[in-house]
């Protein structure tokens, strides 16, 4: 393949890419089907489940359940009408996810630092943020830009540049492509995932408040031990909780007029929870 022939591929790309907004009307690079993302969502799923340990004890799932139910009564859209799917998975680790498709993870890690239902909402928001706003389907497709741009350069790179020279530049396009963009997409999404996660709380009915206070809750399990925000595909723990703080008044009335509306949570934390802590 020619720098002609890959250049013209990713002319075509971009031009075939859906012009899309996200939810916080930011534009996106979108390159494939909800269709093509919800089966890789399936395929991940059902992979993460055959390979790790699933907790089985009814309480914990029924609030986990309980948690995300709430959410998705008032999530905008077709989302509040998907069938969700969820797994506790029996691992320490402090995570979750969610993917596009409707698949939904929680860890019994995560369960242990979220000291309440508001604080689990807070998480399980967030997650589902990232599926609605497409970010799987932008990271992807930003991916697969890079990838080609890299092609191109390299093509570029040993036509025009002695061998020596072209390692270097090639060396240089690929920090510069991880740094400059790849990086800074993962945490413009984890920002805008907190934004949505926040909305999607107040929609609920449960506490904004508590969605800063499981972030230091975060920090605290984690020891203070992060990396450099700069070199980082999330926020620093500092700012996520200064702009989640931030971002709070603006939705007290949405808060306000869900509760008002009858959505008060009522997800009650098994008490084994407490005494795993």
């Amino acid at each position: 393949m020619n720098w002609k022939t890959v250049t013209l591929s990713a002319c075509m790309l971009v031009v075939l890419a859906s012009c899309s907004k996200s939810p916080t009307g930011r534009s996106q690079l979108q390159l494939y089907s909800s269709n093509e993302l919800s089966k890789m969502g399936a395929a991940s799923y059902d992979e993460m489940r055959e390979k790790q340990e699933i907790n089985k004890d009814p309480e914990v799932n029924a609030y986990v359940q309980c948690v995300t139910n709430t959410l998705i009564e008032d999530l905008p859209g077709e989302y509040s009408q998907m069938d969700w799917k969820v797994t506790v998975f029996d691992e320490p680790a402090v995570n979750a996810f969610a993917l596009p498709g409707g698949y939904i993870g929680v860890y019994n890690g995560l369960l242990e630092v979220a000291e309440n239902q508001h604080q689990l909402a807070a998480v399980i928001g967030h997650e589902i943020g990232h599926v609605i706003a497409g970010h799987s389907n932008e990271r992807i497709s930003s991916n697969m830009m890079v990838g080609l741009g890299l092609q191109l350069g390299g093509l570029l790179a040993s036509t025009q540049l002695e061998s020596d020279e072209a390692g270097l530049l090639m060396a240089a396009l690929g920090v510069g492509a991880q740094v400059g963009i790849l990086l800074p997409y993962s945490r413009t999404h984890e920002s805008e995932s907190d934004e949505l996660g926040l909305r999607y709380m107040a929609d609920a009915g449960f506490k904004l408040q508590q969605a800063p206070e499981l972030w230091r809750n975060m920090q605290s399990a984690s020891g203070g031990g992060t990396p450099p925000e700069l070199l980082s595909t999330h926020p620093n723990p500092e700012t996520r909780i200064k702009d989640l703080e931030a971002l709070i008044p603006s939705l007290q009335d949405r808060y306000q007029a869900a509760r008002a509306a009858g959505e008060i949570p009522d997800c009650e934390r098994p008490a084994s929870l407490d005494s795993s802590d």
